[in-house]
Parts: structure tokens; sequence; C-alpha cells
């Protein structure tokens, strides 16, 4: 069996405060893009659970999530047989796209699959949040309002499809250093999230580009400036606005022309400012 396991960006991301378990209280925009990791999953006829991975750096025991996911259906469902999951990865690693999570989410799909334990959507995200706050989400897929630690989703209408730029310099961005560092004062310019989802209900690119907006820049930015220098290549080349998805380093913008796109594409290759661009779109299909 073979699932694929979407990336994800941030439209919108708002941080509301610290809850008292050391958790930050989130409002996020959140939309599937064309770009996935692909997971194998095979029957073996010996008990337990095998995992390869493509990468040498991605871990291949309980410390990945794609593990912990599949484990935590089998115990619960006490299956006996194993399985065998081979996962190849193409999204950035640690890279603010959820890259982690969505393996973790095919996981969760393809045992279910696999072993008819018959969960419903709704049933496997309730389980996913034990692994991350982000991996019922990539179950959902789509275009979503993620609230409360990003557990709580609330599925919009389809976002517009447009030409989607990814770029991710050659840095490493640890989430905590983000969160640890974030100062939520009075003078934080904060995202108008209810105005973004008006404007994904009206399926204006113009109107979402002009209305993102992330929080987390204020922290990231700063440390890493060549995040900003990607920003403005982007938008020097024709994007309608570029913001940095999650808490980075990863960039993305969002083109209202292809042919835009690609030039933008070729120009962010050639400017050295990124080591990995991919040139993508919006995907809007639900899983089956």
């Amino acid at each position: 069996m073979r699932l694929r396991a979407m990336a994800k960006i941030n439209l919108g991301l708002d941080i509301l405060g610290k809850r008292d378990d050391g958790y930050h209280e989130v409002r996020m925009l959140m939309q599937t893009i064309q770009m996935y990791d692909l997971l194998d999953i095979r029957r073996k006829s010996s008990p337990g659970i095998t995992l390869t991975t493509n990468l040498l750096y991605v871990p291949s025991d309980e410390r990945n999530l794609v593990y912990k996911a599949a484990k935590l259906l089998m115990d619960e469902f006490d299956i006996q047989e194993g399985i065998s999951m081979k996962l190849t990865k193409s999204i950035p690693v640690a890279a603010g796209m959820a890259g982690g999570s969505s393996d973790a989410a095919a996981a969760f799909v393809g045992v279910n699959k696999m072993f008819h334990l018959g969960l419903s959507e709704q049933e496997l995200m309730e389980r996913a949040v034990q692994i991350g706050a982000d991996v019922p989400y990539c179950i959902m897929r789509g275009t979503a309002l993620a609230e409360g630690i990003g557990e709580k989703l609330s599925k919009l209408p389809p976002m517009v499809k447009c030409p989607v730029l990814i770029a991710k310099p050659q840095i490493s961005v640890s989430t905590k250093f983000v969160y640890d560092n974030l100062k939520l004062g009075s003078d934080m310019v904060h995202p108008d999230i209810d105005r973004l989802v008006a404007d994904i209900r009206e399926k204006d690119l113009y109107k979402i580009a002009a209305d993102m907006g992330n929080v987390l820049e204020t922290v990231t930015i700063p440390a890493y400036p060549v995040i900003a220098d990607i920003k403005d290549h982007m938008m020097e080349h024709g994007a309608v606005n570029a913001m940095m998805s999650g808490s980075g380093p990863t960039v993305f913008g969002l083109f209202d022309k292809e042919a835009t796109a690609v030039e933008a594409y070729e120009a962010m290759k050639a400017s050295g400012l990124a080591k990995q661009v991919y040139l993508t779109s919006i995907y809007n299909n639900a899983r089956k």
C-alpha cells in the first residue's frame, strides 16, 4: 500500500498566548500543497514494526512519528501481525511544512485501511493528537482553521488554486527556540485570521495575499535574515505575497500567473539564497 503524505503551509499564524501546560494557544489558517512524501506499508510474517527511510539523518525507530502512529493503532487493536514501512522523504525536513506530522497521518490512514479497523476520519484525528498537534490536520487536509494547540479544526471551502513557490535556506530552525523567544507584547501586530477566513470564502487571491501574516516571523527573521531576503526576492519576481511557513525557515510565495511563477523559480534557484526550491500548487482534494 502506497500513501502520499502531503505538505502544508500556513496562510495565517497567530499566537494568542501561552497556556498553563506550556503549549501556546494558536489560530492558524492551514493549507495543503501539492508536495508529498511517500509511505509504503506492507504486511510481514514476523510481528513488530520495521521502518526504513531514504535519508540517513531521519530516525527509523520509535523516535519517528510514523513508527509512533503505527504502534499506537497496532497496540490499541492488539494487531499481532507485523508491518514493514518505507518512507521516502521529499518534503524538506524541519522546515515548517509539517512533513513529519503528515508522514504520521499517512501511517494512521494506512494501518486503519490495511487491517480494516473501520475508524472514521474523526476517530483517527482524535488519536492523532497524541502524536502531534498538526497530525489531525494532516489527516483532514485541505483548507482549515486550526485553534487550541492546533487540534481544534474547522473545515473551510477550498482555497483558490494558484502556483506556490517554496524556498528553504540552508539553515535549521528549532521550533522550541522560536516559541521560547516569542514576545507577546501589546505592540505585536497580529494577523486578522477572521478576515483571512472571509477572503478564503470569497476565493479572492489578492485579498488572501494582502491579509496573510505570521507572528513567528518576529522571532525567526531577526535570527535568520536570509528569510527576509528570500521573501523580498519572491516579491521582486512577481509574487502577490510571500511569507514564512510555520516556525520556518521555509518561505512560500503565492503567484497569480504560472509563467511568472516559473520565472521566479528559476531566479530563486540562480540566486543561491535557498538550498531547496520547488514550484508547486494548492492541493484541495480530500482524501477518500
